[in-house]
């Protein structure tokens, strides 16, 4: 169970586990996709508040949806007792004030963890009344903008084989890592190779095309909540699975990542952003850097976006994802899925990844193409969202423009100057 407090508002989250669910409901909830999400408010603010589930998930079930899924598992005499369970341990949408509000959210079943996004509006309604007796009164009345809380929760769902559960930042470096200055640390990222590499550091693999400024759980948590889902180890297990998710078509959204390495040792920790077909992903490596920032961990990462699965004797499993030749796409995929949570201090981009043009491409481990104007886009992450307006730059390079960089003079013909259209 995690906790949080905003003000006067306590929030408590914690996600039932297939087999706590079995025994709490008598419902084998996640054999139907169905996951239980236990929240706890305690609303000491003195206002009426909103829980707004949509924010938590678009796709949640109601009680009697759920009832009606798992209907056949439930004798039919204990259909209707099980139905009023479901409802009345629901958590309640109004939060009336200095009152502690407990129950379940019914979700989509989610794997290795998820983050689950609290967000609670001030009622609207009582807001509203408030400014039109302040206008009676001949006062100014309130701003338009309704006071909404925001409490966030990474909640890793551990199985054994994830790969986030070995990864112990603390105990990767012996000594203690130097704080950097700004012009130091831009040149200790620009001094980095400019690719991953194999194992034994003799061929080069994809690039090293970000960087992310946060400490262990901050990063994670950040990742988290821009949609990135934790990924397993390879392990006989998970590489069966793929292997036939590969074959079928299938959906693996937490599938492992081949190794590739940095500083001497495989990646730390992996995520990705998972399409229903295994053979497409968004995917991205993390190392953590022997140096720090601000204070903070570095961790030095690769992104690359999946499109396709290819047979090769390169790789252990004899199966390989063929990546999106334009990288630089998928780095800005990054950088706008961050952007869109408000989870971005600062950003800008350093030199230092390895540049190549459509014309003359640059070629992975695997022999896939890729292009690319070879700068690392590196994020100062922010704990907590901020607005857009308050995003800062780094102003070291400016990157090429992705989808410009991969199209044609043809394309040319779809932009022209306002003045200049008939």
């Amino acid at each position: 169970m995690q906790t949080k407090s905003v003000d006067s508002v306590e929030v408590a989250a914690g996600i039932l586990t297939d087999e706590q669910a079995r025994r709490h409901f008598g419902i084998d909830l996640g054999a139907h996709g169905i996951q239980a999400i236990w929240l706890s408010i305690a609303n000491g603010s003195g206002k009426k508040l909103w829980f707004l589930r949509n924010a938590l998930d678009a796709d949640y079930f109601s009680a009697d949806e759920v009832a009606a899924v798992v209907r056949s598992d439930i004798p039919a005499d204990d259909f209707e007792i099980a139905l009023q369970q479901l409802r009345d341990e629901s958590i309640r949408v109004a939060l009336e004030p200095d009152t502690l509000s407990q129950g379940f959210v019914f979700t989509p079943k989610a794997i290795g963890g998820r983050y689950v996004d609290v967000r609670l509006g001030e009622d609207i309604y009582a807001v509203e009344l408030e400014r039109r007796r302040a206008r009676a009164r001949g006062e100014e009345p309130r701003l338009a903008q309704v006071s909404e809380l925001r409490f966030g929760f990474a909640i890793p769902l551990p199985d054994g084989i994830f790969d986030y559960e070995e990864l112990q930042a603390e105990n990767i470096y012996s000594e203690e890592r130097p704080d950097l200055s700004q012009a130091e640390f831009r040149a200790a990222l620009e001094a980095l190779p400019c690719c991953a590499s194999n194992a034994a550091a003799d061929a080069w693999g994809d690039p090293l095309n970000v960087v992310v400024i946060a400490d262990t759980t901050d990063a994670l948590n950040a990742l988290s909540r821009a949609g990135w889902s934790f990924t397993h180890r390879i392990t006989p297990e998970s590489v069966k699975r793929l292997v036939g998710a590969s074959i079928q078509g299938d959906s693996y959204p937490v599938a492992p990542v081949s190794n590739l390495y940095l500083f001497g040792r495989k990646q730390d920790f992996a995520l990705q952003r998972a399409r229903p077909n295994i053979s497409q992903r968004n995917h991205m490596r993390f190392w953590l850097a022997p140096f720090r920032f601000r204070n903070k961990d570095v961790w030095v990462g690769q992104v690359s976006r999946d499109i396709g699965i290819k047979i090769t004797p390169k790789s252990p499993t004899l199966t390989t994802h063929i990546i999106d030749p334009e990288v630089d796409m998928t780095r800005e995929y990054l950088l706008h899925s961050l952007l869109a949570e408000g989870l971005i201090d600062t950003f800008g981009f350093a030199g230092g990844s390895r540049a190549a043009t459509r014309e003359a491409p640059a070629n992975n481990l695997t022999d896939d193409a890729y292009f690319s104007d070879g700068l690392r886009l590196v994020i100062e992450i922010s704990r907590d969202p901020i607005p857009y307006e308050r995003v800062s730059s780094f102003i070291w390079e400016e990157s090429a423009a992705p989808v410009a960089e991969g199209q044609s003079e043809a394309a040319e013909s779809h932009v022209r100057t306002i003045s200049g259209e008939q």
